[in-house]
């Protein structure tokens, strides 16, 4: 076998059986599972090592498209995310008023265009918060910074492949570190400046 062959990988299955679990068991508000929502760093490690052996592979047998590697990903999450957006609907309409309802609308576009992270970071929204309750598609953010992840990590990675293959390990070390020193800093801030109002956003989106 080559050794940049890749064969189903059962441990896998069960990794992503325990993030599931986390996550449902945290947001079941059972305090003994208070960190549960480290079940979503658990499900991005295994993108990232999965994806990276998909372009692996598809670029040593010199199949790799990358059109078509964004095709089959939204193929395979886009009609999950339209239907929950589509049950979403009706509930967000009979049970949200005014302010909720337009933002739940925002939440409609920004999840479809993988930009959902984005939108409630600049609403200043607690995700551990009460107002969190009122936000049907709030969990897409962690959807969101995956499709962001497929549409830029494999542009950097066929550079590194093209000009040098050795270096490539500096992806996953130079991500790391960055990703580091960027949680400290934004943990300082809000440490800094738990609330921030309105005017002070960078985008406005309400009135």
């Amino acid at each position: 076998m080559h050794k940049y062959q890749f064969s189903y990988r059962p441990e896998i299955d069960g990794l992503r059986f325990i993030a599931v679990l986390l996550v449902i068991l945290y947001h079941s508000k059972i305090n003994f599972f208070n960190g549960g929502f480290i079940g979503v760093d658990i499900f991005f490690v295994i993108s990232g090592y999965l994806i990276t052996s998909i372009i692996i592979k598809q670029n040593i047998e010199n199949k790799f498209s990358y059109s078509n590697f964004i095709e089959r990903r939204a193929r395979r999450i886009l009609p999950a995310l339209f239907l929950v957006i589509f049950i979403c609907l009706p509930f967000s309409y009979i049970l949200l008023i005014n302010e909720d309802l337009n933002k739940f609308g925002l939440s409609v576009v920004a999840s479809s265009a993988y930009w959902s992270n984005f939108l409630f970071y600049y609403e200043n929204l607690n995700y551990f918060g009460t107002a969190s309750e009122y936000k049907p598609l709030l969990h897409t953010w962690s959807l969101s910074i995956e499709e962001q992840f497929y549409l830029i990590y494999p542009i950097i990675f066929l550079i590194f492949w093209k000009f040098n293959k050795k270096l490539i390990i500096l992806i996953p070390i130079s991500a790391s570190i960055i990703s580091f020193f960027s949680a400290q800093m934004g943990q300082n801030l809000s440490m800094n400046y738990p609330f921030v109002e309105p005017k002070t956003r960078l985008f406005v989106f309400n009135q």
